[in-house]
């Protein structure tokens, strides 16, 4: 998190010019091995240097009256990445943005030169459209989808989906999307977790405090 002590803006993880790193934003409320099984199929297939998981203060869509403190969710997501090449950040807080459009334009303007992709999965490619300023954060960055269990042919289908299926590279190019130029966007398949933070969620809610000691 951003020290206010200090003047100027919050530091950002490694990065520099020509270097390829992919975004991935949620509140990570609970980090799990989904997130780092996406991301490694990510770092794969786009042939990317580096992927930070952006840990928000909080998802405007969401109630987020019952959100760990950002602290305690970074530290979380650090156990859960555990790879030399995911870092882990909560810099949002520091710049002060809600939404994403807000966060990737913050980025593209500070760090020049530095390549960004937005990082999504199935699962959010089929609300996407109710996000604020969509059709601008895919004008902004190319987008990288990875494949949820339940949710490849909802998101296929989804309205953001087929407003930007001329944008759509298919999947043996993924790793030219970094080379394109926004709009572009890749569905990526692969290995897929069955873990998601609401089911985990719902699972620490049965077994409750004690429980949750335990593990």
């Amino acid at each position: 998190m951003h020290d206010t002590r200090f003047a100027g803006p919050p530091p950002l993880p490694r990065h520099g010019r020509g270097m390829r790193i992919g975004l991935f934003g949620g509140t990570f409320n609970p980090p799990h091995a989904g997130h780092r099984l996406a991301s490694l199929t990510a770092l794969k297939r786009l042939g990317l240097d580096r992927i930070w998981w952006i840990v928000t203060p909080g998802n405007p869509l969401k109630d987020n009256a019952a959100l760990p403190p950002l602290a305690a969710r970074i530290a979380a997501a650090c156990r859960a990445a555990d790879h030399p090449r995911i870092d882990v950040t909560g810099f949002e807080a520091g710049i002060g943005t809600r939404y994403t459009y807000d966060t990737l334009a913050y980025l593209v303007r500070r760090c020049p030169g530095t390549r960004f992709v937005w990082l999504m999965g199935a699962d959010n490619l089929a609300g996407f459209h109710r996000w604020q300023h969509w059709r601008d954060i895919a004008a902004l960055v190319p987008i990288a989808v990875v494949d949820r269990p339940g949710a490849t042919l909802k998101a296929c289908r989804a309205r953001a989906a087929v407003a930007l299926a001329s944008f759509r590279l298919p999947e043996h190019r993924a790793a030219a999307l970094m080379q394109r130029e926004p709009p572009a966007w890749v569905f990526l398949h692969g290995p897929r977790s069955p873990l998601s933070s609401t089911l985990l969620r719902a699972q620490r809610s049965r077994t409750g405090p004690a429980a949750e000691q335990r593990r």
